[in-house]
């Protein structure tokens, strides 16, 4: 069974309360409807641009704005088509829960998504490395060798049981734990820095503390590739001793929080008040999608939540009664846009 080792720092449960008090406040922020819509789709960019990025993805970040508004199913280029896989995942997260939680088929789904016609032979798609690797630094040094083909499996499975039974552990640092012992295991063959960093979202939003999925802890990791790294590779391989990764962790996950903390500030109290309404899942697609394209149709609708024509009208009706949206067109005709 996985049983990680750290110690609890002064600077750690220093900065667990202030992201506690962050997230309360981020939580308990009346939004206008635009700013949370945007500050969501922000997210995603910043996810998809700086977690492809820290593995060598050369696109900026308004080449991955433009993949995100075309969204085509595939590209002929690599670096596109890991960037589409990558918002693709992260639009469909929740979707990689088998009944509500964690299991080993999400992981290897995960990494089918995130890797979708991006390796050199498909097969490898959601399948577990077959070969050693070793990995090297930029002076071709072997700096860290994971572990051999025949245990991936069960370290993969002890670590599935110790995510399914972590609630009582502080849920940033069980993502901490997560985070490195993923990469330390590193199950495949390509895609495992991206798999691990989608993996955590996908805990955190388990453990309703996700902001709303409103931030993004990759920006922070690009911005400061030699400290991940370092960080990663400070754990003594022998003791397992993760405490000075999490110190540097949970630093990054208070810095990324106050990023939004400091954005929800600008927002104005009385403005923002009249415009709070409780959202569905299903009701942040439906604006997301016309906040990027302008309007939308109940068949769009159907199609983007794979749901019947009366539940969209539901959805749509929803939106209109809390003067959100606004029907316009004939009734052959008849699209929906945000409301003026």
């Amino acid at each position: 069974m996985f049983k990680p080792k750290f110690n609890y720092t002064n600077k750690m449960v220093n900065n667990l309360v202030e992201i506690q008090s962050i997230k309360d406040f981020i939580i308990n922020s009346p939004l206008i409807l635009e700013t949370e819509v945007s500050l969501r789709r922000d997210a995603v960019l910043k996810a998809a641009h700086h977690s492809t990025a820290i593995e060598g993805n050369p696109l900026r970040m308004d080449q991955v704005e433009a993949i995100f508004k075309t969204m085509e199913k595939t590209s002929q280029r690599k670096s596109d088509q890991e960037v589409l896989n990558y918002i693709n995942v992260l639009k469909n997260l929740e979707n990689y829960l088998v009944n509500g939680k964690i299991v080993e088929k999400t992981i290897l789904n995960l990494h089918e998504g995130i890797t979708h016609y991006t390796l050199d032979y498909t097969y490898l798609e959601g399948q577990y490395r077959i070969v050693p690797v070793h990995i090297i630094n930029k002076e071709g040094e072997t700096v860290f060798t994971p572990p051999p083909v025949n245990s991936i499996k069960k370290s993969i499975g002890d670590l599935v049981k110790w995510i399914n039974n972590s609630e009582e552990l502080n849920p940033v640092i069980a993502s901490g734990i997560l985070h490195y012992e993923f990469v330390r295991v590193h199950p495949f063959i390509d895609g495992n820095g991206r798999t691990g960093r989608v993996l955590t979202a996908l805990y955190l939003h388990t453990r309703k503390f996700d902001m709303d999925r409103m931030f993004t802890l990759d920006e922070y990791y690009d911005k400061n590739r030699e400290d991940y790294y370092s960080a990663l590779n400070s754990v003594d391989q022998k003791t397992q001793d993760l405490t000075h990764w999490l110190d540097y962790f949970i630093e990054g996950f208070k810095h990324s929080l106050l990023k939004i903390k400091d954005q929800l500030l600008l927002i104005s109290p009385e403005k923002s008040k009249e415009n709070r309404v409780k959202l569905s899942e299903k009701n942040r697609k439906i604006l997301e999608y016309i906040h990027l394209n302008g309007s939308i149709t109940n068949s769009k609708v159907q199609n983007l939540l794979n749901i019947s024509r009366q539940g969209a009208y539901k959805d749509l009706r929803y939106l209109m009664d809390e003067n959100i949206i606004e029907q316009q067109g004939g009734s052959r005709s008849t699209y929906y846009v945000l409301k003026k």
